[in-house]
């Protein structure tokens, strides 16, 4: 992609060599303009960078007097080369932006679906119990990227805890997990609860990598372990005389 950046600006000022004493140095800009818009387009930032920076340079060499020197006569050419490589880079990050908020809405998507398809298999009763465990500590481990996700029916006793609003704390201190990451050194315990009781809690182990996720991927794990909580708790009343 890199050198698909840097060659594409090269290709067009080398056609428009023939005709550059009759083509206006700003349409030449404006046709390398929709090139390197192309090239950012891809999300790609080096290879946006580069060929923001390479049209500018071929425009240089080639499209402007005097040519096959870096020196550029003209004030006007001066100014559109800059502002060549300003809109490149422009484009390059609204590119980056709006791939992100993509991948962003698509990953919400991904959550609202895998929260309601635990929600239904809960209401409906379609897997076992072990089953459905087992499922939502896969779900969890994929939400959170986790090494691994298993779940622990008896009292939580780990030194780190993620609550019910989002906040994970080591041992009584909070951690702001945006910034430094999840604890790596121990596993992190997710209650189990629903209706006020306590049904166990997953055990989260992050050790090989710092992951940071953001509240949203937080709150996802919370409820996914709050729909366990739910079908325990029906299955207890269900055996209760």
């Amino acid at each position: 992609m890199i050198t698909v950046a840097v060659l594409a600006p090269l290709a067009l000022c080398g056609l428009l060599v023939p005709f550059r004493a009759d083509v206006v140095s700003t349409n030449a800009a404006l046709l390398l303009v929709l090139v390197v818009v192309g090239v950012a387009a891809t999300g790609n930032r080096l290879a946006g960078v580069g060929a923001a920076l390479a049209g500018a340079l071929w425009f240089d060499l080639l499209l402007t007097a005097p040519y096959g020197t870096l020196a550029i006569a003209n004030r006007d050419d001066i100014e559109t080369a800059v502002l060549l490589v300003l809109v490149g880079l422009a484009v390059t990050e609204i590119a980056l932006w709006g791939r992100r908020q993509q991948s962003r809405s698509s990953r919400r998507e991904g959550y609202l679906a895998g929260v309601t398809a635990v929600a239904r298999t809960v209401a409906s009763g379609e897997s076992s119990l072990p089953e459905l465990v087992e499922r939502v500590g896969r779900q969890i481990s994929d939400v959170l990227d986790l090494d691994a996700c298993r779940f622990d029916p008896g009292p939580v006793d780990g030194a780190v805890r993620l609550f019910r609003d989002g906040a994970v704390t080591w041992s009584g201190h909070e951690v702001d997990v945006e910034r430094e990451g999840l604890p790596t050194m121990d596993e992190i315990s997710l209650p189990v609860e629903y209706g006020g009781a306590s049904y166990g809690h997953y055990v989260l182990t992050s050790s090989t990598a710092v992951r940071r996720p953001d509240r949203e991927q937080l709150a996802v794990a919370i409820t996914l372990a709050e729909q366990v909580g739910a079908a325990l708790s029906a299955r207890r009343t269900e055996t209760t005389p």
